[in-house]
């Protein structure tokens, strides 16, 4: 019986650890103002591991940014879904999205310091690599990670998913120092030909080590699922979805490469 247990024993600790997702809420401060991001990271790992921040669409942090967060982590990362409007503040439909999302695209400057404020949230996590920190964003999310790009934040990489291109001073960009992805759609109506041609433009003035992959028959919103073309012009394709979550990760292993 002994021998029994002992060789029971041996064989679970022959047993790679499972993964033990730990998710959950963080209140956290900007100035003022109570934001509420969302945490995720894989328990089962030991160590310091690069960290990933996720930056919500025009909604707000809703189940579908939770959602990648955990994929995120399920990868190996600690992810860090900011919240760029505050505890609460979430819309339910195009008008609410609006609504919120305009108070930033006026305000730049505030856009650009609530999403570092997400960011130092995430690079000050026991767990985080804060030398190794990309952040990774979704249409609203995409434009506020290509505002953190510009003013070469203390990230690696950003990675925008159907994100606005355009910003207040394209002029000012210089010396971007953060590697770029850009994952378009290539029939995005929210998109036009000018801010594409701007923004390849402004990226080349600012010296960014840049791409941008436009995917055939994809429209905006093409990642997320729930996209079901009531609001005109955001539609899921499953196609580039796939496709797009892998040249992220390519972008990934290539940046977080020993």
């Amino acid at each position: 019986m002994r021998r029994l247990v002992c060789a029971a024993l041996l064989t679970l600790l022959a047993v790679p650890a499972l993964s033990a997702l730990v998710a959950a809420p963080v209140e956290y401060r900007h100035g003022d103002e109570v934001l509420e991001g969302y945490l995720a990271y894989d328990d089962a790992l030991a160590g310091k591991r690069p960290g990933i921040l996720v930056v919500h669409e025009w909604y707000g942090l809703n189940d579908y940014t939770r959602s990648r967060t955990e994929q995120l982590a399920r990868m190996g990362y600690v992810a860090f879904a900011a919240d760029i409007y505050g505890k609460g503040k979430r819309a339910d439909d195009a008008q609410g999205a609006q609504h919120l999302a305009g108070v930033f695209w006026q305000d730049q400057t505030l856009l650009r310091a609530r999403a570092q404020a997400g960011l130092d949230q995430l690079r000050a996590h026991a767990l985080v690599d804060r030398d190794r920190v990309v952040a990774v964003g979704y249409c609203f999310g995409g434009t506020t990670v290509l505002e953190l790009a510009r003013i070469s934040a203390p990230v690696k990489g950003v990675v925008s998913f159907h994100g606005g291109l355009k910003t207040a001073q394209p002029e000012a960009t210089a010396g971007v120092k953060p590697k770029v992805l850009v994952l378009h759609g290539a029939d995005d109506p929210f998109i036009p030909a000018a801010d594409i041609a701007a923004f390849q433009e402004e990226m080349r003035r600012g010296g960014a080590d840049w791409q941008m992959v436009f995917y055939g028959g994809a429209q905006h919103s093409f990642s997320n699922p729930a996209a079901d073309g009531t609001l005109p012009g955001a539609v899921y394709e499953e196609k580039a979805d796939r496709r797009s979550w892998e040249h992220m990760k390519v972008f990934l292993s290539e940046l977080f490469r020993p």
